[in-house]
């Protein structure tokens, strides 16, 4: 649309055509090469093919589009992050992106987080998540945590501190990658076993343990 004359003016009633919402125009913007419109004094900008005036307005509902979006996690639920590490987050928001092509759609979830220990903030998709505890079970998991720390014993630190020496001899990328991924395993069930103090916790920490001997008892390669 050329910026000589703009289609709508102050004061016209028009018809929103996502929505059938009768309103007025407050506000006329040009941002190169189009004219946009504010409805009713509201945030949101309306191009010139989204509005049509009121007197062409048939009363019929437009077509709307009933999109359900379920949420897996909730606010205040405790979760971390993939690629976090053992850093714990607090859900405090979360949303929606909505995207419609020609061939093509698809809708993202998206949660606002809070870092437990700082407050630091960070955003994450659904599948990045992983549960440590539901809301209702949120705060006591915090004290518990705060108060209860389960030492390592003598001998599973002993052996991480020869793994992780192992790793400082230049083990090629792949076998690092693995011990790495079985380190991170190992720290997660820790830290699950330090709350729940549930055995099943401590027998993965040990089979871990066992396949890092196995893996570190070989010789660089």
């Amino acid at each position: 649309m050329s910026k000589e004359q703009p289609r709508f003016k102050v004061g016209d009633i028009v018809v929103v055509h996502a929505n059938g919402t009768i309103g007025k125009v407050t506000k006329v913007k040009y941002i190169d090469p189009y004219y946009v419109y504010e409805i009713n004094n509201n945030e949101g900008l309306y191009f010139e093919n989204s509005i049509r005036p009121v007197d062409n307005y048939d009363g019929k509902p437009p077509h709307k589009e009933v999109v359900e979006i379920s949420f897996e996690y909730q606010f205040g639920d405790l979760v971390k992050v993939s690629g976090y590490g053992e850093e714990l987050y607090k859900i405090v928001g979360k949303r929606t992106e909505i995207w419609r092509y020609k061939n093509d759609s698809w809708e993202d979830i998206i949660y606002e987080l809070s870092r437990l220990k700082d407050g630091e903030w960070l955003e994450a998709n659904e599948e990045d998540l992983i549960l440590i505890a539901n809301v209702e079970r949120a705060q006591q998991f915090i004290k518990k945590i705060k108060s209860l720390k389960t030492p390592i014993s003598k001998l599973d630190s002993e052996k991480l501190k020869s793994i992780n020496e192992y790793k400082k001899l230049g083990v090629n990328p792949e076998k690092r990658q693995i011990i790495d991924g079985l380190l991170d395993v190992y720290n997660d069930y820790h830290l699950l076993y330090n709350y729940f103090q549930d055995e099943e916790y401590k027998l993965v920490m040990e089979i871990v343990l066992k396949n890092l001997k196995k893996i570190t008892e070989h010789k660089k390669i």
